[in-house]
């Protein structure tokens, strides 16, 4: 071996390969061929009893890391397809309710115990028609998320129940906005107020 600097039969400041990094690809292949005794492992011999050996083969279970095949939730599959069945019930039957803006309407009052009456019934229609199509769009977007993530063996459950949340909200701010726009509404929110 040479040193650092290239002179022959100067010990070398390099620490001694342990795996070797300084061997020539010949020395390798040679130390290949015949393994260093003391790195040779060989396990223990299984010895079986009969009971064992009569026993059937369980698999193992799969190791963390190793790609195991996702395993059915049948639970979740089930409210899932539930909250994804009472979504759209309750889409279908909100349509005539949210298309028929001044029944709406009249309804919020009733509840709010305002003696109210909308300065112009027709303004509203298209904002209930919006909320409509954004409540048959969102469940749409819903129970095709909800799919997927059942799909792919994931807990689905929180889908259709966080989706039912932020499109229901959405619908009700839509509708929402003619009221807070007509002046006959506000002026009979204040004298209710007093």
């Amino acid at each position: 071996m040479t040193d650092a600097g290239g002179a022959p039969g100067a010990p070398d400041p390099r620490p001694r390969p342990q795996f070797g990094e300084y061997a020539t690809p010949e020395e390798q292949r040679a130390r290949i061929k015949q393994p260093d005794a003391a790195l040779v492992y060989e396990p223990a011999p299984v010895v079986e009893s009969a009971a064992a050996a009569a026993a059937p083969a369980v698999p193992a279970p799969a190791r963390a890391g190793t790609a195991a095949a996702p395993r059915p939730r049948a639970i979740d599959r089930i409210v899932t397809f539930a909250l994804l069945a009472y979504g759209l019930v309750n889409v279908v039957s909100s349509f005539p309710a949210l298309v028929d803006f001044s029944a709406y309407a009249q309804t919020m009052f009733d509840l709010l115990g305002v003696d109210a009456t909308l300065s112009d019934p027709a303004a509203g229609r298209p904002w209930g028609i919006a909320a409509a199509i954004v409540l048959a769009v969102g469940w749409l977007l819903t129970a095709a998320v909800s799919w997927m993530s059942m799909r792919r063996g994931r807990l689905s459950f929180w889908i259709p129940i966080v989706g039912g949340v932020v499109f229901t909200f959405a619908s009700a701010m839509l509708m929402l906005v003619p009221l807070a726009n007509d002046p006959a509404v506000w002026q009979a929110l204040v004298d209710s107020i007093r």
